[in-house]
This record gives C-alpha cells, structure tokens and sequence, in this order.
C-alpha cells in the first residue's frame, strides 16, 4: 500500500520533470547540468566551489585521480615446456637489503616497504603506530616522514626509516640515532618535487608540538630547500657528513620529473647507499590538487629512465633503488622489480588494507580518512591492533601472489626478475621500456 502511494504522489513530479526536460530549450532545462558535468567533470565543479568558498590553496588527500603508468600493458611471461616452472614453491626468496655496502644493511624479508607519511603532517600516531606495527608482522620497514620519531612508532617498529626532512624534525643525532635507514627527503612525487608547506599553531596537539619541538604557538613549517644546501656540491657534503656519522643505509629521495636524469647525474656523486624515486602518482594529506594532478613524471616512467641512466653510466650496482607513486596491487610490484627496482613503497593502498573492517565506522557520515587523519574526526575510534593485523594480511597475501608469479616465470627469487620476463602489447612502451613486443615472435 504504502508502495502504491509512493508511486502515485512521484508520478505527477516524474512527469513535469520530463516534460520540462524535453520540451523546454537548453537555458531553462534541468537536463543542462548534465552536459555542464559531462564538460567540466564533477572534480572540477566540486573544487571550483571549494574554492569559490575558501579563497585558498586546496589540499586533496590521498593523492591525484591522474594515473598514468600503463601498468596494465605489460604482462609477466610464464614457462612450460621449454624451460620449467620453479618446482618447490618454498624455494622462493622473497628478501631484499637495502644499502648492501653499508656497515649495517637493511635486511627485509619482502620486498615491499611502507613509505613515508609523516605523523601531523598526514597521518594520525594511532595510524602510525598501526602501520608500524603491521609492518612489523610481515617482517619489512615502516617510515616516519616528514616528522620525527616518536616511542610509540619506534616501539611498534622493527625496522624504521627515518626520513631527515626540510622541516628539521628529525635532523639531530639525538633522532638519527634511533633509526635503521636515514632517509634525505629532497621531494616527493605528489608534490612535483618540493615546496613550502605549513602546519599552523592551532593545528597542532600537545604531544605533536612536543615531538616536533616547537614552542607554543609557533608553526609547523617545512621549506623547499634545506639550509645551508644550495649547489649539487652541498648535497654531496650533506650525504658524506651522514655516511661519517651513522653506520645504516642513506638514502636520497626525490620526486620524479622530467630532469630526472640531471638529477641522477648530482646523486651518483654522492656516497648514499640507496635511492628513492617517488613517481607522479604518489599520495599525500596536504598536496594541492595542481600539484598532484599538473606536476612530475608518472612512476613507470620515472623507475625505467632512472634504472636505464644508472646503467648506462655504470652505476646500477652502486645503490639500492625504490620505486614509489600508486603502486598498488602485488603484479604492479613485480613489474616494478622486473623494470629494475629492488623494493618498492606503498601508502595509500596500505592505509585501505589496514582500514579494512573499520570503514563502517566512518561511513556513510563521514569518508574513510577520518579515521587516519591527524585532523581526522575520528582517528580516536581507530582500532590499531585490528589495523596492523590487516595490514600484516594484505601484505603477506600480496607476497604469496607474487611468489606463484615468480614459480610461474622459473625463477627462484623476486629479485631475479627482469626485463626479459616483461612483454607488452603496445609497440612504442616496447621500445621505450626495452621489453618484448607481444605481437613479434620471440628468437
């Protein structure tokens, strides 16, 4: 009854509205929204208004909608006959080390890496103490950002990266100390590079305040350059003066652009151990959406020029390379490492796996980063055991994926893939990549 009611009292609605729409010219018609949606994108409109309201840069969390890396075009090659598929699948290595000419390499079990996101700057202490804890589990490496280390996340961490940044966090030996890997963030993929960018006082808690070292009152800044370092000389000296003081890997982090290859060309003068290539695709909590979407080198094509120019000028050997910037599924990784990197880093699709069953929580009232927001609404209700645990989860699944991948190719590690173990089906990524086009017969 109450079904037959409703339908009656929509009919007489239903048919003005379609009597308007296809009666009425374009000026008067409601059906102009589409096509002014279908024009502008919903994206934009929704941003123009953002915009339109706040009078200020936007900061777009997560990262940019703009994927492109043709990861799908290129497939693993699998033998049979001619060749064998591995026999024992627990003859699969799947470790990595990071920085194997350091006194104290960082030795991982798998070969995918939490990457930085800092706690203030993005991510709550409970997602962090989550992501390090999960980590944990699975036996790889957490990062602290651009932040500083903190016990909760040292405690939860059985190998952590610190990233030494251009807000200064992180920068005393007091904090350095702490660490397995020491990280020199000059940029990063979501942001095109480097800029400024500010905490303000009012944003940041009591404990955030303390671990940054900030007196009341006083922002949270982050310059685009580091003091002191202005010339490809001081970056050299900068990274020399850590290798004299810690005995872990350092490592140089730089966001992917079209001058990759001059920036290689300052990082092979340099004595770091290992190298961090963050593509155009990465995620952030507080990049401006032009930046995101208008700036940098997509991730494939930032990991092939890099590994092709270390190569070429004979320095593949010298350094440890990771790969960053939308990777997200376990075939994306192993390309990655076919295509020549030794590990790869994870963000956003890491924070999804470890907010798995606590989405609900969130939603529909509220979207899903609240909960591991630091200005989040409800990252207080985060449950971080249940986080780790299914982080741990995604990870070891995303492993034994990539272990039936690599028993599929005949090999006997994830870090014997290589190029020769891609094929594509599009003939100009063939050439570029320098992989098999799957229309050619192989001989």
């Amino acid at each position: 009854m109450l079904s037959w009611l409703a339908m009656k009292m929509m009919d007489p609605m239903m048919d003005d509205v379609l009597i308007k729409m296809l009666t009425e010219d374009y000026p008067d018609n409601p059906f102009v929204m589409t096509t002014i949606g279908q024009k502008l994108t919903p994206m934009a409109i929704v941003e123009a208004g953002i915009r339109a309201e706040l009078g200020t840069e936007l900061m777009r969390p997560i990262g940019s909608p703009v994927v492109l890396s043709p990861w799908e075009k290129i497939l693993l090659s699998g033998k049979q006959l001619f060749q064998f598929p591995t026999q024992d699948l627990n003859q699969i290595d799947t470790k990595t080390m990071i920085g194997p000419n350091a006194t104290k390499p960082l030795q991982l079990d798998i070969p995918i890496m939490i990457t930085g996101m800092s706690y203030g700057g993005s991510l709550s202490l409970q997602m962090k103490m989550a992501l390090a804890k999960g980590a944990s589990m699975a036996g790889t490496s957490s990062n602290t950002g651009e932040s500083a280390v903190t016990n909760e996340e040292r405690d939860n961490a059985k190998y952590l990266i610190g990233q030494y940044h251009r807000g200064g966090w992180l920068n005393t030996q007091e904090q350095l100390e702490r660490l397995d890997a020491i990280e020199v963030q000059f940029g990063q993929g979501a942001f095109g590079g480097a800029v400024e960018s500010t905490a303000k006082a009012n944003t940041i808690g009591e404990h955030l305040r303390m671990t940054w070292h900030l007196k009341e009152g006083e922002d949270g800044i982050i310059s685009s350059r580091f003091p002191n370092v202005s010339t490809p000389q001081d970056v050299v000296n900068l990274i020399a003066n850590l290798k004299d003081q810690y005995e872990v890997p350092i490592g140089i982090k730089i966001a992917g652009s079209d001058y990759i290859e001059q920036e290689m060309e300052v990082i092979a003068q340099t004595n770091a151990d290992y190298i961090v290539i963050d593509g155009a695709e990465g995620g952030t909590a507080v990049a401006p959406p032009t930046l995101e979407d208008h700036m940098g080198l997509p991730t494939l094509h930032t990991l092939s020029r890099t590994v092709d120019w270390l190569v070429e000028n004979n320095a593949r050997n010298r350094f440890s390379l990771i790969a960053g910037g939308g990777l997200k599924t376990p075939g994306h990784f192993l390309k990655a490492i076919a295509l020549g990197a030794d590990a790869v880093y994870i963000g956003s699709i890491a924070l999804m796996a470890a907010l798995q069953s606590q989405m609900t929580i969130a939603l529909p009232q509220a979207p899903a980063p609240q909960l591991a927001l630091y200005i989040g609404k409800l990252n207080d209700k985060l449950d971080i055991d249940k986080a780790a645990l299914h982080l741990a989860n995604f990870l070891k699944s995303s492993v034994a994926e990539m272990k039936l991948a690599v028993q599929a190719t005949g090999k006997n590690a994830i870090k014997e893939l290589d190029r020769n173990d891609l094929v594509t089906v599009d003939r100009d990524l063939a050439e570029f990549l320098k992989i098999r086009y799957a229309a050619s017969p192989r001989k």
